[in-house]
């Protein structure tokens, strides 16, 4: 269904750091810089990526969004947080967890631009 996510970031070096961290906690590569000083993360279902926004205005999490990127299990979901919470992160939610009845394992963080962004695991 998507073929990319982008954030933006008013320091997009201090994002890669988070980034590369929390990503690569769950398997991934280091992001890539480009020319326009932008980074991207390829995998073979989708591209994620950070930019300084293009409007020239700061950047800002939206309000009311979260990006959700899979875990293969708790343990993992776990390093995910970590990482970024070493690398920046701020942890928002709940802790990491099995939530009740939902079948679901999530960690929550929001980066150092304020979006919020989450770990899943499918328990079940």
């Amino acid at each position: 269904m998507f073929s990319h996510i982008m954030v933006g970031a008013d320091d997009v070096g201090a994002s890669k750091t988070f980034y590369d961290a929390v990503l690569g906690a769950l398997g991934h590569a280091p992001g890539t810089m480009d020319e326009n000083g932008r980074c991207f993360y390829f995998t073979e279902t989708g591209i994620f990526s950070i930019t300084p926004p293009i409007d020239g205005n700061a950047a800002s999490g939206g309000n009311g969004s979260t990006i959700g990127f899979a875990a293969a299990s708790p343990e993992e979901a776990n390093a995910w947080h970590a990482a970024g919470v070493a690398n920046g992160g701020v942890t928002c939610e709940d802790p990491p967890g099995l939530r009740e009845g939902s079948g679901l394992y999530l960690a929550y963080l929001r980066d150092p631009s304020g979006n919020k962004i989450c770990a899943l695991h499918r328990a079940g």
